[in-house]
Order: C-alpha cells, then sequence, then structure tokens
C-alpha cells in the first residue's frame, strides 16, 4: 500500500494494517447528488465517493474521534472504507455537520436532557427522562457494564433492549438531576 503524500507519515503501523487517514487539507466533505453526502480526496490521485456514510470505531469512548468514512461500491454491491477521521474536530465546521447528520441516522441514539425519577426494583433502574425525543421510560439492568463513559463526562446507558441513552456531558444537567442520576449511577 502507497502511503498518501496528504497524510502523515507518523503512523506506518497502522497503514501497514490498511488504515487510512483523512487529512482535513485533502479530504473534502460536501452535500451532493439527492442531498447525499460525498468526500473528494485531494492530490496526485484525486478521487470522489457519492453516497458516502460514517461509522464511529470508538462510539463509546470516542465518539468524535477515529470516524471511519464509507461507501457502498455499485460494481461490487459492498462497503468500503476511504480512511478514517482522527479527530472530527479538525475538519471545517460545515464537514463536522455533514458527518454528525449521517452519524446520527447510522446511530439510533436518545439525548437524555432531563432526569425526572430513577427508581431501584428487582435489580432494574426505572428511568422516567425527558429526552431529545420527548418524555420517555425505560428500564436498565443495574451493572456497572450498562452505563459506560461517553467522551470525558458523558454517560451513555444501555437499555434492556440495547437501545442508547446518551447523557453528552453529566456536569451539565440541572443539579437536581445531576444528584438524582449519580446516586444510582456513579462510576
Amino acid at each position: 500500500m502507497t502511503p498518501s503524500p496528504s497524510l502523515p507519515a507518523s503512523r506506518p503501523c497502522l497503514r501497514s494494517v490498511g488504515v487510512t487517514y483523512l487529512d482535513p487539507a485533502a479530504t473534502e466533505v460536501f452535500h451532493g447528488t439527492f442531498g447525499m453526502m460525498h468526500v473528494a480526496i485531494k492530490g496526485p490521485e484525486p478521487k470522489l465517493y457519492r453516497g458516502v456514510f460514517a461509522v464511529r470505531a470508538f462510539p463509546v469512548s470516542h465518539p468524535d474521534r477515529f470516524v471511519s468514512l464509507r461507501y457502498v461500491d455499485p460494481l461490487d454491491n459492498r462497503e468500503h472504507e476511504i480512511g478514517v477521521i482522527e479527530d472530527l474536530g479538525a475538519f471545517p465546521p460545515a464537514a463536522q455537520a455533514l458527518i454528525h447528520e449521517s452519524l446520527a441516522k447510522h446511530y439510533y441514539e436518545t439525548e437524555i436532557r432531563e432526569v425526572r425519577e430513577i427508581r431501584w426494583e428487582f435489580n432494574l433502574l426505572f428511568f422516567d427522562v425527558d429526552t431529545s425525543r420527548g418524555r420517555r421510560q425505560f428500564m436498565m439492568r443495574w451493572s456497572y457494564d450498562r452505563a459506560q463513559s461517553y467522551g470525558d463526562h458523558g454517560k451513555v446507558l444501555l437499555d434492556v433492549f440495547e437501545n442508547r441513552y446518551v447523557i453528552p456531558n453529566v456536569e451539565r444537567l440541572a443539579k437536581p438531576d445531576r444528584e438524582l442520576f449519580q446516586r444510582w449511577i456513579y462510576w
């Protein structure tokens, strides 16, 4: 595999196993035909990819890092990786917005905005919360593996059906909500 001149040369180990990092200076992300995300790779061998979508490599621990951009090749009807964005924050705001839009379609996550009630019964936590999709009630096993870190200050909760409820930053919850939440989810 020949390394692209527009990519940093400091990652030979990952490149040797097939990981290509996408450099913000050499990668243009834009709305294309039919409102789909397109990606143009600049350089000596420019390439245009249509109908691109984003996938997180580490969705819980690094939601905005190591984002894979992919497309389905119409010739073989198979999914192919264009490359990996190491840090989404390094890309222009418009590109970030398009990639976040693609991620939102790929991952069904509900953002918790307010915690109304949490009660414990039968080793289950029963939540009553206000979310980005309105008021919801869900059950979660009271177990450390059901509440995982999400970025630096957030949590992702996995309910009994494996649905994801995300609090991007627990510290930004109102104080009574935060105290109630941390009474039960303290790890």
